[in-house]
């Protein structure tokens, strides 16, 4: 299994695709297919029956999973997408912007 940069929680900009240019949170990550899930990207519908969390079923938008190659991690610093670097730094192996050489 590969190792990647990004992680759950990290805010990502979608950097290739359909929805290019948009921002969010990731909310999980699926390290088997390398995709992940950002939070308001990639909404699709999907059919719900109803049931007891939701009574009235119907058509629900839900995020979809989007490919970790099409996601750029954002700077902390800047805001700006940036490529992520491993190093380790006082005995501890961190992750960290190459663009502002600062620590995730």
């Amino acid at each position: 299994m590969i190792k990647l940069k990004i992680k759950s929680g990290d805010t990502v900009r979608v950097i290739a695709g359909d929805h290019k240019g948009s921002e969010g949170k990731v909310l999980r990550v699926d390290r088997e297919k390398n995709k992940a899930i950002v939070e308001g990207v990639n909404l699709v519908s999907k059919h719900e029956k109803p049931s007891a969390k939701n009574p009235q079923g119907g058509i629900v938008k839900k995020e979809a999973l989007i490919h970790i190659s099409n996601l750029s991690l954002l700077d902390p610093k800047s805001g700006e997408p940036t490529r992520v670097g491993f190093e380790v730094r006082d005995g501890k192996k961190v992750r960290f912007s190459k663009k502002s050489n600062e620590v995730i």
